[in-house]
């Protein structure tokens, strides 16, 4: 049985409370138009009739992505069927363009990969018996066990290529692959150092791949140095087996993560420290890229330097600690960024680390991301990621600026700072700040969508993520106490969820209120509101994403009260405020999608 607190104490409802329900509403009605505008009645979007591309299909499913991120906080059924419908829509028709096969991106790399599938996990969480099967498919290519799919080289512990997918690696790219983006890749630095026509004295020299002859040996080079090499950028793969390992607890996929995250700490010891960027088919270092560790794709240099390196790790180190509540498996991540902290340099009293590696040693120094180091002390709670995160960021002195348009382009993905701010007690003003910048990307949106009289088949491949309004990131920081997922290919992984049990649905019930006040090893301080005054509501609880965590213990409005198991309800009386602290014990529990007993099979 699920323990039932109640809550009877009436207030005025707090403005954040009655704003943050208006949006949540406001972004249900603000979907309609997007939806009409964008989707035919088959949930495919209103686009191109032709792509050739292997990239963008990740932009595809983008435009639909905050759909079952949003019904997870609270979104209505409408946004629930439109997310589901969108997912199989867009499917199907990037499977007619020919980059999607067996439900699956045929040959891409894990940068875009991981944008697209984020919206899988999402489903699943709301509807998990419905994408089981999708789910260890996917898996399935990635462990060896697909063999249509061979992108997993056993004996040696490796994927074989950066660009795999559901017709296996693919070693060697086309013309055709590249050329829409030629374009945009003529602005960023060149892959290769030593290409013709290039200055060797600039490590900022960027190739020109609108020539025809500049991109044939471009993609000569792409071919023999970097399409038959594994690197740190696979790590993303470790979400999409983690998902299969929550849905059935089998070890094969826990373990299939943990023995590919330790193969590249064992590469990283082997390199002095630093993750090597690129791995040859007998798994040597720099094996294709005449010894060099760095150079390879996606790597310390092109196209978008440390952060894929950073990332990644991240990734497989927080599926690794959700699987097996082990902390250390953050190590990997953790490592880079303490070798990036010790190369830093000091400009005008700002430190800055490096955000590249060249022929000519490391190169492109900027200020130290706070992401990264908000997510590992986030998941851990551990002092040394406290520690880590003070040497670096000591007085978090911006952290209370956020970029003024966090929810344009992409999926929504709202920066972290301010929250932290927020739940370190020095930023009191955050709930406010995120309401009113949640209000800005919807109205914004809105104007561009309203605005869009472009024609489909000129229609770039990230248009509709610039038109839609649904951004809930922000509210479901608010609600959850947490910094939202990585947003390529992170999971979920927050103190607390909630579910409607009037309803039988995820995310809060109509007229709830949520905010996270503050989050530790052993706790989470909500405060949950009823800006109803003529009904009273339930609200159900769940210790962590996936029930992993244990409830031990609750105080409600300062009256401690029992409390054990993975659920708790929540009964808020009209009007009712509820002031809750809740401990727990994180990590106590296997990961699962399975529902609360109430839901239907």
């Amino acid at each position: 049985m699920v323990r039932t607190l109640a809550a009877a104490r009436r207030v005025t409802p707090p403005d954040w409370a009655v704003r943050q329900r208006h949006l949540i509403d406001l972004m249900d009605r603000a979907a309609v138009p997007f939806v009409d505008h964008s989707l035919r009645e088959d949930g495919q979007l209103v686009y191109r009739s032709e792509w050739t591309s292997m990239d963008g299909t990740d932009n595809g499913y983008e435009s639909a992505l905050s759909f079952p991120l949003f019904y997870l906080l609270g979104g209505s059924d409408y946004i629930h069927e439109i997310g589901q419908k969108a997912w199989d829509g867009i499917t199907r028709q990037y499977g007619d363009y020919g980059t999607v096969e067996r439900d699956f991106v045929t040959g891409f790399d894990w940068f875009h990969h991981s944008e697209s599938y984020t919206y899988h996990y999402y489903l699943a969480l709301a509807d998990p018996e419905r994408y089981r099967q999708q789910a260890l498919a996917y898996a399935a290519m990635y462990i060896g066990e697909d063999p249509l799919a061979p992108n997993w080289d056993p004996g040696r512990k490796m994927l074989r290529s950066p660009l795999n997918g559901s017709r296996g690696p693919r070693f060697e790219t086309t013309a055709a692959d590249w050329a829409y983006h030629r374009p945009i890749l003529a602005d960023y630095l060149s892959p290769f150092e030593d290409i013709e026509g290039l200055d060797a004295s600039d490590p900022f020299a960027k190739a020109d791949w609108t020539d025809d002859e500049t991109f044939a040996r471009l993609l000569a080079l792409i071919n023999s140095h970097m399409t038959r090499c594994d690197v740190p950028l696979n790590l993303y793969a470790t979400s999409m087996v983690t998902h299969a390992y929550i849905y059935t607890g089998d070890d094969k996929y826990k373990n299939w993560v943990l023995d590919y995250i330790q193969t590249w700490m064992d590469r990283r010891d082997q390199n002095g420290g630093i993750l090597p960027d690129n791995i040859g088919p007998s798994g040597e270092i720099g094996e294709l890229n005449g010894g060099k560790w760095w150079g390879g794709y996606y790597g310390w240099r092109w196209p978008h330097g440390a952060r894929m390196m950073v990332e990644p790790s991240y990734v497989a180190g927080s599926c690794a600690a959700l699987m097996t509540g082990d902390f250390s498996w953050l190590d990997l991540c953790r490592s880079q960024l303490d070798a990036l902290w010790q190369l830093r340099e000091e400009e005008d009293g700002v430190y800055k680390v490096p955000g590249r590696r060249g022929d000519r040693g490391w190169f492109d120094y900027k200020k130290p991301d706070p992401l990264y180091y908000i997510h590992l002390y986030y998941l851990s709670q551990s002092a040394e990621d406290l520690a880590r995160l003070d040497e670096v960021f000591p007085d978090r002195a911006d952290f209370q600026i956020t970029s003024p348009h966090w929810h344009a382009g992409k999926a929504g993905p709202c920066p972290p700072t301010a929250w932290l701010a927020f739940v370190e007690g020095r930023h009191p003003g955050y709930p406010d700040q995120m309401i009113a910048e949640t209000h800005t990307g919807i109205v914004e949106s809105l104007d561009r969508l309203y605005a869009d009289d472009s024609d489909p088949e000129t229609r770039e491949c990230y248009h509709f993520q610039n038109l839609n309004p649904v951004v809930p990131e922000g509210l479901l920081q608010m609600a959850t106490g947490s910094p939202a997922a990585m947003y390529n290919g992170g999971m979920l992984l927050t103190h607390v969820r909630y579910f409607d049990p009037a309803q039988k649905r995820p995310g809060l019930p109509p007229a709830v209120a949520a905010l996270g006040e503050r989050v530790a090893a052993d706790s989470i301080d909500l405060v949950l509101v009823n800006t109803d005054p003529v009904s009273p509501r339930r609200v159900m609880i769940q210790a962590g994403t996936f029930a992993e965590h244990e409830f031990t213990g609750a105080v409600l409005d300062g009256e401690e009260a029992s409390l054990s198991g993975r659920h708790v309800e929540i009964e808020l009386g009209r009007s009712a405020q509820a002031r809750l602290q809740l401990r727990l014990k994180r990590f106590a529990h296997r990961p699962s999608y399975q529902l609360p007993e109430w839901s239907p099979a």
